[in-house]
C-alpha cells in the first residue's frame, strides 16, 4: 500500500472518528444473539461502536461536505452539505490487537422520521487490511435519519443488530 492510499485511508477513517464524538468511542454492552434478534435499540447521540462479543461493528454517518476533496474524488462521493455518508466496518476481536476487519453481509435501511427510506445500497471498500462498507445519499436540512444496520460476519449465521440516529444540517 502506498503513502497516498495510506494517506486516503487515515483521513477517512479520522473524519468518521471525529464527527462521532471527537474520537470518543462509547460501545454497547453484548447481548446474547438469538437467531432471529428483535429490533435494536437505538444507540445513544456519540455513539460509534457496538460490541457484540466476538466482534465490534464500527458506523458513522456525517454529512459528505466534511470529506476532503481528494477523498470524496477518491471514492466517487459528491461533497456537499444536502448528501450524507454512511460508513459502516466490522472488526473480529485479536488478543493484542485493535482487532481484524471481517467482509461482512451488511444491510442498511435508512428512513426519515416521516417513513421516507433513502437509497442506501452499501458498497465495499478494500484497502490493504481495511475493509469499510459506504454509501451516499441526500438529506434535507433538519433531517432525522434512522439508520437500521444487519450485519452478518462472514462465517458466521448470526445477524448483529444495530440502530441509530443522526440530525443533518445544510443551512
Amino acid at each position: 500500500m502506498n503513502a497516498s492510499t495510506l494517506a486516503t485511508l487515515g483521513t477517512l477513517a479520522l473524519v468518521a472518528l471525529v464527527a462521532a464524538g471527537c474520537g470518543r468511542e462509547s460501545t454497547a454492552p453484548a447481548t446474547g444473539a438469538p437467531a432471529t434478534p428483535p429490533p435494536a435499540p437505538a444507540e445513544a447521540a456519540g455513539v460509534a461502536s457496538r460490541d457484540f462479543g466476538d466482534y465490534v461493528v464500527h458506523f458513522n454517518a456525517i454529512s459528505t461536505d466534511q470529506l476532503t476533496p481528494e477523498v470524496a474524488k477518491t471514492y466517487n462521493i459528491v461533497r456537499s452539505r444536502n448528501r450524507a455518508l454512511l460508513n459502516v466496518s466490522v472488526l473480529k476481536k485479536v488478543e493484542g490487537t485493535t482487532g481484524k476487519a471481517v467482509p461482512s453481509n451488511i444491510t442498511s435501511r435508512v428512513a426519515n422520521d416521516t417513513g421516507q427510506v433513502k437509497d442506501s445500497n452499501l458498497r465495499e471498500i478494500r484497502e490493504g487490511e481495511a475493509i469499510y462498507y459506504i454509501a451516499d445519499f441526500a438529506v434535507s436540512n433538519a433531517e432525522t435519519l434512522v439508520f437500521t444496520l444487519d450485519v452478518t460476519p462472514e462465517g458466521e449465521s448470526s445477524q448483529l443488530n444495530v440502530k441509530f440516529t443522526r440530525t443533518f444540517y445544510s443551512e
